[in-house]
């Protein structure tokens, strides 16, 4: 079971103070928590795209490969990259300078993302996001499986035998990652890549036909078993409380801005606390707790990958290092204990 965290960088001003980070502030603060995830033993972090304000990351692959420089051991992906509005060449191309520099452990999570800015910054059109995103998607998996390519779509011109350079030393894993769309599960099941799904509401149960899905699918597109990750928001604090305590201010900024986009209502601190029990999205509380929804999760999915986005909004530093360490140091070893012991388990009743 991998264990990781996920973060898009945000930038906002602090919803208790006021207080605004410079971007320096907040990309130096980002990479020391790579750095710590690596040291406390995490096994993943990945950074999301975004391209508007309060966000500092528009390109992950530059933040990583920073990153790359200051761990040794932790696996570093896109949470996500925006594929349908990125040319799978040059994304090929930065994850395989990462791959390099990181000595093999760049990832790329391929996804529509959270926001739609990057459609018409590059001059896309959003009405075609779905055949964009398979075209494109055709395209990154050739060019990861072939030095030379020669391939033709309908929103990019062809390419007739060009190298794509550099090339890392094993293929680069490539995941699609989903918010509960059957289409889009079907679809990553099509390229047989594997899978990320991203729960941020409702209950973790009702996404299990999902999962289903994604397995069936894959047997009848005729690919092999592949990985499921679950991306859930979350926090992590000594106490249940402290968790929730602190969590709330920037759940609530961060969340209530999205809604009113978006046409939803604002978060209660109701909605926030049912989202916060055993059968909730959210998985924050103390490091029982919190390795208890992991585990739960496992239950329901069978998944291979766990990826927490430690904190929305600009949560203070300090408050954010404290989770990672608590992540690594005490959720990760109960987790692991217990997913093995499940594990052992069914093998023997196999036998």
């Amino acid at each position: 079971m991998e264990l990781g965290v996920y973060s898009f960088g945000d930038l906002l001003p602090d919803p208790r103070t006021g207080e605004l980070l410079t971007p320096a502030q907040r990309m130096h603060e980002l990479l020391e928590e790579i750095e710590l995830a690596d040291q406390v033993g995490l096994d993943v972090f990945g950074l999301g795209e975004h391209h508007r304000a309060g966000y500092v990351v528009s390109n992950p692959a530059v933040v990583l490969a920073a990153a790359a420089t200051r761990t040794r051991d932790i696996k570093l992906t896109s949470a996500v990259t925006v594929l349908s509005s990125d040319d799978p060449v040059r994304i090929y191309q930065q994850f395989a300078e990462l791959d390099l520099i990181s000595d093999g452990r760049a990832e790329i999570i391929a996804g529509r993302g959270s926001f739609v800015e990057s459609f018409p910054l590059f001059g896309f059109d959003l009405t075609r996001y779905g055949p964009l995103f398979e075209e494109r998607l055709e395209l990154l998996l050739e060019i990861r499986d072939h030095e030379h390519v020669t391939w033709q779509g309908e929103h990019r011109a062809p390419l007739t035998g060009q190298g794509v350079y550099p090339r890392p030393a094993r293929p680069l894993p490539i995941w699609v990652a989903v918010g509960g769309s059957p289409e889009s599960v079907v679809r990553a099941a099509k390229f047989g890549v594997p899978l990320a799904i991203a729960i941020i509401g409702g209950q973790p149960v009702q996404f299990a036909p999902f999962a289903d899905l994604y397995r069936r699918s894959l047997i009848e597109f005729g690919h092999a078993e592949q990985p499921i990750s679950i991306n859930s928001h979350g926090f992590i604090a000594d106490s249940g409380d402290a968790a929730r305590a602190a969590y709330w201010p920037y759940y609530e900024q961060a969340m209530g801005i999205i809604g009113a986009e978006r046409g939803f209502p604002a978060p209660s601190e109701g909605s926030f606390r049912a989202g916060g029990a055993p059968a909730g999205a959210t998985i924050m509380g103390s490091p029982e707790e919190v390795a208890a929804k992991i585990i739960l999760q496992h239950q329901i999915f069978g998944n291979r990958r766990s990826l927490l986005q430690l904190g929305l909004g600009t949560m203070p530093h300090d408050q954010v290092m404290r989770a990672i360490e608590l992540f690594g140091t005490k959720v990760a070893p109960i987790v692991r204990a217990a997913v093995a012991k499940a594990e052992d388990e069914r093998d023997a009743a196999t036998r």
